[in-house]
């Protein structure tokens, strides 16, 4: 096994890591405020659909 390119591999890995621009505390508490809006919107309409859907059903059969 060639440790030489498993060294330069980590190394490099460090490299882009310092590289990386993480998000502030105040973009991933947006985001994560967007995620959950999203997320019970689109509840809400899953549920309202399967409510009338259901209720169809029951009119057909």
């Amino acid at each position: 096994m060639n440790f030489g390119k498993v060294g330069r591999f980590f190394k490099d890995v460090a490299n882009e890591l310092k590289a990386v621009s993480y998000p502030t505390k105040e973009d991933v508490k947006e985001g994560t405020i967007v995620v959950i809006v999203v997320s019970m919107i689109v509840a809400i309409f899953l549920s309202l659909v399967d409510f009338i859907f259901g209720r169809l059903m029951t009119l057909i059969f």
